[in-house]
């Protein structure tokens, strides 16, 4: 079966049910498993990979929605090239992935019109169904089973192991640094699984821009960095827009050096099997008392006042 996948997590998955040899194309932003970044790339978006600032990027993320609805283009000519049976996208999110009208009505144009499979998950339950989804339409079935088997015992086991908690920190998972995102969809849950309380978060919702007066209102515990579609190193850059915010300082978080800084592009962004990597991250920073050394070693960057010194 030819396989194209128009979102990294919709990769993720196939990855996992045994069938990235199956996949012909792929977009512009998948790169896990390492074996995907020599499929071919049937999507495109201006910005990406220029490294504007973040106020640039949520800018011309806002202004490109309101022209013409859309910050992806979609290669027709590549993907009628390699004739896809299966291709699998998502309706959830225009900021993450090609808008969906535009694949139906190009899918609809193939020559062979291949059967469109869309994702749009707004929980961990709902990340679930999508593999099972993704596996249905590619006769995966069994194999489906299997890996849900796997990672919901690993959810459990998070689970249980933060009932032993004495407390349940604030923890503010910031989205976006500038202009300042909270969480949404399936984050906040992580945060509850792992043993702590997002009062900024949006549970099973979009993400929304919040004040820096709701954040001080908060005064979480704990802060992660978890930028949409950043890794470590392109968040640490903006480090200094924290530091340079009055209401900054005033936080119990920072005052205590509970600012971490995470790769949100692999995890947090990513609703596919990795989102129970996301939440062992979490449950370890939360609860280190209960959880330090229990997962494999993740890139987590820890940051001080030293630090913020340093980069501001």
């Amino acid at each position: 079966m030819r396989i194209v996948s128009l979102l990294p997590a919709a990769t993720e998955i196939v990855a996992a049910l045994g069938l990235i040899d199956s996949l012909v194309g792929v977009s512009h932003e998948c790169d896990y498993p390492p074996d995907v970044n020599h499929k071919p790339r049937v999507t495109h978006c201006e910005v990406y990979g220029k490294g504007l600032p973040s106020a640039a990027v949520d800018q011309w993320v806002n202004q490109a929605l309101s022209s013409n609805g859309a910050l992806y283009t979609l290669d027709a000519a590549l993907l009628r090239e390699l004739e896809p049976e299966v291709i699998v996208t998502q309706q959830l999110c225009d900021v993450c992935a090609i808008d969906y009208a535009s694949v139906v009505s190009i899918a609809n144009s193939l020559p062979k019109r291949p059967k469109i499979v869309n994702l749009s998950p707004s929980s961990l339950a709902d990340i679930f169904s999508d593999v099972r989804r993704v596996a249905k339409a590619l006769g995966a079935v069994e194999r489906a089973e299997i890996v849900i088997e796997s990672l919901a015992r690993r959810v459990d086991a998070v689970r249980l192991s933060a009932l032993q908690a004495k407390f349940k920190p604030r923890c503010f998972l910031m989205e976006w640094i500038d202009p300042p995102y909270c969480a949404g969809h399936w984050n906040p849950e992580l945060v509850e699984l792992a043993g702590g309380v997002d009062l900024l978060g949006k549970k099973w919702v979009p993400s929304t821009r919040i004040t820096w007066e709701h954040i001080s209102d908060a005064q979480p515990d704990i802060v992660v960095l978890a930028c949409c579609g950043y890794e470590v190193e392109r968040t640490k850059s903006d480090l200094h827009i924290l530091e340079g915010n009055p209401l900054w300082a005033s936080l119990p978080a920072v005052r205590h050096e509970q600012i971490y800084v995470v790769n949100g592009s692999a995890y947090f962004s990513r609703p596919g099997p990795r989102v129970v990597d996301s939440l062992e991250i979490l449950a370890e920073l939360i609860h280190p008392d209960i959880f330090a050394g229990r997962f494999p070693k993740r890139e987590v960057f820890k940051v001080d006042r030293l630090h913020l010194a340093l980069v501001a």
